[in-house]
């Protein structure tokens, strides 16, 4: 039972999907007769996924002509499709670099509300291996690469999570990580172990726009016991700081002088 249930569901994002696409390919507003014969499906079924896409924001009707078209919230996906497609475009080169000169994982993140999202990965012959990351979500609070966007993004943090601490008591120490956000904010990269998994050492770095918003974060991951102190200081901060000046600068990053 539970098998067609999910087979109907996987039917129904198909037709929805179905849907989206043949609203796209038409460049006036649409009826939903027109879309029923179109897709060869009944008008009430059509209906029914009209009204659940227009409640979601991908979907406008106009109620005086009884015509659908895209909403303001598929061409807002769009963009953002769009725009990580073009950013992974321009950091990819940089991660392989970084990748072979390191022997290590390096990744692509962005940050996606309180959580830091995974858009590309460079994986490594070492013990480390990250390609299953992309697309997958942790809370920021829990890594470096969720740190440092959160240090020079969020100065207002401890307020923030102060202020919804009693409905959502996800952060176990929000005054701990404020100090621990301001260090890496001066330092201008942020470095831990375990918080991509047991026994992996991470240091981050962030991602410039031209307008001093950051992006996104370079992500280097090897294994803990290869990242003894004096290699960490000397040889990775400094080509992922190198990295993340270069990348900022594609995307248009001026720094000012002190």
């Amino acid at each position: 039972m539970d098998r067609d249930k999910g087979a109907y569901s996987a039917q129904v994002v198909v037709k929805a999907i179905d849907l989206l696409e043949a609203l796209a390919s038409n460049e006036r507003a649409t009826t939903v007769p027109q879309l029923a014969k179109v897709l060869k499906m009944h008008r009430k079924k059509v209906l029914a996924l009209l009204d659940t896409l227009e409640e979601k924001g991908l979907v406008d009707r106009d109620q005086q002509l009884g015509t659908y078209s895209l909403g303001l919230h598929s061409f807002s996906m769009a963009q953002r499709i769009l725009k990580n497609a073009n950013m992974i475009r321009i950091v990819h080169p940089v991660m392989e670099s970084l990748a072979r000169k390191h022997e290590a994982a390096v990744c692509f993140t962005v940050l996606d509300r309180d959580e830091v999202f995974f858009l590309d990965v460079v994986d490594s012959f070492q013990q480390v291996k990250a390609a299953e990351m992309v697309g997958r979500r942790f809370p920021f609070f829990t890594n470096a690469a969720g740190k440092v966007i959160k240090s020079l993004s969020s100065l207002d943090l401890l307020e923030r999570i102060n202020g919804r601490r009693r409905k959502n008591p996800v952060v176990p120490n929000p005054e701990l990580l404020q100090q621990e956000l301001d260090e890496i904010r001066k330092k201008g990269v942020a470095i831990d172990v375990g918080g991509f998994g047991e026994g992996v050492c991470a240091v981050a770095v962030a991602i410039r726009d031209y307008g001093g918003k950051v992006v996104g974060a370079l992500t280097m991951l090897v294994p803990a016991i290869r990242m003894v102190h004096e290699r960490l200081e000397q040889e990775v901060i400094p080509s992922m700081l190198e990295g993340a000046e270069l990348l900022s600068m594609k995307f248009g990053y001026v720094k000012m002088p002190a």
